[in-house]
């Protein structure tokens, strides 16, 4: 009898074909998998599960006996219960690798944005506004050769740092992260400290995972020591960032701008001031948003749970407790 596999997320034809060859495969379509009756109807009989934005539950999980093995289509997972799901001996994938330069690119694409006031200007022009050569009052700041502060500095810090370092003539300071002596000789990067990384950059940007540790590291504190002339950039998660708070420190001038693809509550609240602050570039979450990409990251998904449900080492396997060869 072949597993059964439950799939609430985007594959293509061809990868749900690939599963086929070897499971059963059920598509769910509903708007979140709490939502989905079918979903949870299937779960009892589910091997592996399949989907992006997924919140796992304990619930959930006595509800299905039967699973071995979770692939999430994204980097993070922190809406699943690792610690539960290695002591239930269930393996746990991601995606990793395949999405780091894009979502570098969407990074970086925010530090140049919010320095050089790319959406606000292009809004200027678009209202009919611009009646004049310009001056002072819509200058933005340069980026090369300025001082770029990463907080975090795994896989994606490191592409933007690359990005800053080799294409922009950017110093890079990091912290949060361990010593990365072959990135210190690569980008002649620097540890420091927290506080004297964001005293110290002109650019910070924010790349770390969201854990119990990290939650909320960035608030009203951590503003103030900022320059005043400063950009903060965050494609991590929005619970990094006291959201509040970082609304204060731009009303105050405490942070010139603000480039943002992540947000405490998602979708963005209508009544949130930030995607109407002049100062600040709003994106939807859309960091790894290609088409090449989130093929690349749903093909990654199909390929662990295959090889997750045939007995071999997914190839992102993030609980190795749990893995049993």
């Amino acid at each position: 009898m072949k597993k059964h596999i439950l799939v609430h997320g985007r594959l293509t034809d061809v990868q749900l074909a690939q599963l086929g060859e070897h499971f059963e495969v059920q598509v769910c379509q509903g708007a979140t998998p709490a939502e989905d009756p079918a979903f949870l109807d299937a779960l009892p009989r589910a091997h592996g599960l399949i989907g992006s934005g997924l919140v796992i539950t304990p619930e959930w999980l006595d509800a299905a006996p039967n699973l071995e093995a979770i692939a999430t289509i994204s980097v993070g997972y922190d809406g699943i219960p690792v610690e539960e799901l290695t002591r239930r001996g269930i393996l746990l994938c991601n995606t990793p690798d395949v999405l780091t330069e894009t979502t570098a690119d969407t990074g970086f694409a925010l530090i140049l944005a919010a320095s050089r006031r790319v959406v606000e200007l292009a809004d200027f022009v678009r209202r009919g506004d611009w009646q004049a050569s310009i001056g002072e009052a819509q200058f933005g700041s340069d980026v090369y050769g300025k001082t770029l502060g990463m907080i975090g500095f795994g896989r994606i810090g490191a592409a933007i740092a690359r990005r800053g370092a080799l294409g922009f003539g950017m110093r890079v300071l990091y912290s949060n992260a361990s010593p990365k002596p072959a990135l210190e000789q690569e980008l002649g990067a620097k540890r420091r400290e927290m506080d004297a990384l964001l005293e110290e950059a002109d650019i910070i940007c924010v790349t770390v995972p969201l854990t119990a540790e990290t939650e909320h590291l960035i608030g009203a504190r951590e503003f103030s020591l900022m320059k005043p002339s400063g950009i903060f950039v965050n494609i991590a998660r929005g619970r990094v960032v006291r959201e509040a708070d970082l609304i204060a420190a731009l009303e105050k001038g405490q942070v010139r701008a603000a480039g943002l693809d992540v947000f405490e509550q998602e979708p963005l609240s209508p009544e949130s001031p930030l995607p109407h602050m002049p100062n600040v570039v709003a994106l939807p979450h859309i960091g790894s948003a290609t088409r090449e990409t989130r093929d690349a990251m749903a093909q990654r998904a199909v390929d662990n749970i295959s090889r997750a449900l045939q007995g071999q080492r997914p190839i992102s396997l993030v609980n190795e407790e749990a893995w049993r060869p």
